[in-house]
């Protein structure tokens, strides 16, 4: 009974302080407070506040929200657990001399390395662009610009 005198208390000021900035001629800021002033009250005419009411002062409603927690603990901690002891085996399946190595490849380490371009002629002009490096990696594109006096 108290929790709905007080639900309806909230409502009531809520609504004032709409009407208060509705008067300022602030309509959209009513309306939001109106919205929110709305809310205690339509909570006290479906029945979820009492509902509230009855299972926060319910002992067997506390015991069975213990027992959820403690199940969310126990499954958090487990899980834990269990992806601690995955990695432990991949490290130690790593370690063992008699395990796999993956492949790198007919070439070694090495092969997936590029080499530097090559450097042009003693004749051949320099590229102009830094970006574009010692290769020839935009000379086709230097040479459609040049052709176009760009």
């Amino acid at each position: 009974m108290l929790a709905e005198t007080i639900c309806s208390a909230v409502s009531a000021a809520g609504l004032g302080i709409a009407a208060i900035t509705a008067y300022r001629k602030r309509f959209l800021a009513a309306a939001r407070i109106t919205a929110y002033s709305l809310v205690p009250i339509g909570l006290v005419l479906t029945g979820a506040v009492e509902w509230a009411v009855d299972t926060a002062f319910s002992p067997t409603a506390w015991v069975g929200f213990g027992l959820l927690g403690g199940a969310w603990l126990l499954f958090m901690t487990t899980r834990a657990v269990e992806r601690r002891s995955m990695g432990a085996r991949k490290e130690s399946a790593a370690l063992e001399p008699g395990a796999s190595q993956p492949s790198l490849g007919a070439g070694g380490p090495a092969a997936g390395r590029q080499t530097k371009p090559a450097k042009p002629a003693k004749g051949a002009q320099p590229s102009k662009s830094k970006a574009a490096g010692d290769g020839d990696d935009f000379s086709d594109i230097e040479a459609i610009l040049k052709k176009h006096g760009i």
